[in-house]
């Protein structure tokens, strides 16, 4: 697959090897005269030097006959125009933008960014599974990463002793699947009560993992 990469940086730069090392084909657009030289000494690809937020520069760059482009800049305002000119004035299929400013991810997916991508958040994400997984196992991943299985224990000392499933509040986005308890399987109803030392086992959104957590209060 033939990628526009706009930007050369350090992102740019190892995001084309790793293109590469999967089968496709990048091409890169740096303003920078003196990344560009760097580039194209030390990496076969295409360089273009120009701004990628200029038709004739993307145009120059092949982007009539890509399949994406990934704009991975220091400015979002600079990744956004030339995501929208790949979407809109080339036809390019998909786009990835890199989001130097959490709060522009938003934004840049209502204004047609295919992908925002926020380096901040995902730092965030991971911490967070990070923490979750201390409590939460997963045990499997379900559609394309989205979701997951998963199994955790209720502390023996725990509030929710002698709860009913219908009394628990879970996230709206999960399902509680199976009760483990002294090694027979539960399959749990609305009346069905929990007890500490439970196990047990739901299928849930990957942005709930830390909603269980409070919940089960572990």
């Amino acid at each position: 697959m033939k990628v526009i990469v706009v930007g050369g940086g350090k992102v740019g730069y190892f995001l084309a090897q790793t293109l590469t090392e999967h089968g496709h084909e990048p091409h890169i657009v740096e303003k920078d005269k003196h990344l560009c030289a760097k580039i194209a000494n030390e990496l076969d690809y295409p360089v273009v030097c120009g701004d990628g937020t200029l038709i004739e520069v993307l145009e120059g760059a092949g982007a009539r006959d890509a399949e994406g482009l990934v704009a991975v800049t220091g400015r979002d305002e600079d990744n956004l125009v030339a995501c929208q000119l790949a979407k809109q004035y080339f036809g390019i299929k998909k786009t990835v933008a890199r989001v130097n400013n959490p709060k522009n991810a938003a934004i840049m997916k209502r204004l047609g960014v295919d992908i925002p991508v926020s380096s901040t958040d995902s730092i965030a994400r991971l911490l967070e599974r990070e923490v979750d997984a201390s409590a939460i196992k997963q045990l499997v991943s379900v559609n394309r990463g989205k979701a997951s299985i998963s199994e955790l224990e209720i502390p023996k000392e725990s509030p929710l002793h002698g709860k009913t499933l219908g009394e628990l509040n879970m996230p709206a986005s999960s399902v509680m699947i199976s009760i483990t308890r002294d090694g027979e399987l539960i399959i749990p109803r609305g009346n069905t009560q929990l007890l500490g030392g439970d196990k047990v086992m739901v299928l849930c959104s990957n942005d709930t993992i830390t909603q269980l957590r409070k919940l089960f209060m572990l």
